[in-house]
């Protein structure tokens, strides 16, 4: 199965989200690319978009491969932290670089707080249904930190909702929500980017045009896309 752009996945996600309308639901995004997803699903279940800011943790010699994730924590407190043990062992890393890791990449959560809210507050998610949407799971270290970030935050129930997810992450997710959608889960799942036709990069204006539900302005466009639709 491969999408057409996230634009085309979201709407298929939503579908399979729609028994959620209703619902006392937030739609939090993973940017960047999980946004262009969510405002689809947002849209359609007729629920507030937000963003839950997350950031892989890179290895510091390979930045490409992740050894944990951050997310933003309750307001004004600590950044919460999600490490993949069996990584930073076998590779040798030690404390001293996860801690540089993690201050450089705490420094680009509050850059994209700042930009993204523009002084707005975290939503509130006591009590409510919180649905995490991403553009695709490959190791599902970003998402694991989003699923903690809002146990925290007390949310009543945690939906992770994906287009495409490697099956592995899937299985270690399941655990620590209550339900999770996904349109196409795959055992060999290579890069997330591969399930797309039009996989182009997200940029913080598009995030923004899409948070405040605006349009995005001309220099930023992406180019014309085909048809909304789904290739096989």
């Amino acid at each position: 199965m491969r999408f057409m752009d996230r634009r085309d996945a979201g709407q298929r996600l939503a579908g399979r989200l729609a028994g959620l309308k209703g619902v006392n639901t937030v739609v939090l995004a993973l940017p960047r690319g999980g946004v262009p997803v969510a405002y689809q699903v947002a849209h359609a279940l007729g629920a507030p978009l937000e963003v839950m800011l997350v950031r892989k943790l890179g290895v510091p010699i390979e930045p490409e491969i992740a050894m944990g994730a951050i997310a933003e924590g309750p307001e004004g407190g600590e950044p919460v932290v999600v490490l993949d043990e069996a990584t930073l062992s076998a590779l040798r890393i030690s404390p001293t670089e996860v801690d540089r890791v993690i201050a450089g990449e705490t420094r680009e959560l509050d850059r994209r707080r700042r930009l993204y809210r523009d002084g707005r507050p975290a939503p509130d998610l006591a009590g409510k249904t919180v649905i995490l949407v991403d553009d695709g799971i490959a190791t599902g270290a970003t998402m694991r930190a989003a699923v903690r970030a809002a146990r925290q935050r007390h949310a009543a129930a945690v939906v992770v909702a994906v287009p495409v997810a490697a099956t592995q992450s899937l299985a270690r997710l399941a655990a620590e929500v209550d339900e999770i959608a996904c349109l196409e889960p795959t055992d060999t799942l290579v890069a997330v980017g591969y399930h797309y036709v039009d996989f182009q990069q997200v940029s913080d204006e598009e995030v923004m045009a899409l948070l405040h539900d605006g349009p995005l302005p001309a220099d930023k466009r992406p180019p014309p896309h085909p048809p909304t639709g789904m290739a096989s």
